[in-house]
């Protein structure tokens, strides 16, 4: 069996696409099951960062350079949902810590 390089590059990358597909879905159920609102902002972040790498997977595998662009506009305000989920969580932690009702 002799495998050229573009068919080895479009069967790794489908590879790739599929387990990345399969990583998402382990982090939604993550996302649905976590123990805690920590963990979850922490799969949220993870979610999004697979998201980016199978968008650049997808540039790969399509040979289209514009979905590059997409992908680092997502990471950029995928950051700042970050940030700002994490803001809101330590601010109502602190709040509860406060008040005294704190049971996370």
């Amino acid at each position: 069996m002799n495998i050229t390089g573009p068919e080895l590059l479009h069967m790794a990358t489908l590879i790739g696409l599929f387990i990345l597909t399969a990583s998402i879905a382990v982090v939604v159920y993550c996302i649905v099951r976590g123990p805690h609102s920590a963990d979850r902002i922490i799969a949220l972040d993870l979610l999004s960062v697979v998201v980016v790498a199978l968008v650049a997977l997808y540039t790969v595998f399509s040979h289209n350079g514009v979905f590059l662009d997409v992908a680092l506009a997502y990471a950029l305000v995928a950051f700042l949902g970050t940030v700002a989920f994490a803001r809101f969580l330590e601010r109502s932690v602190s709040h509860c810590r406060r008040e005294g009702d704190f049971h996370d």
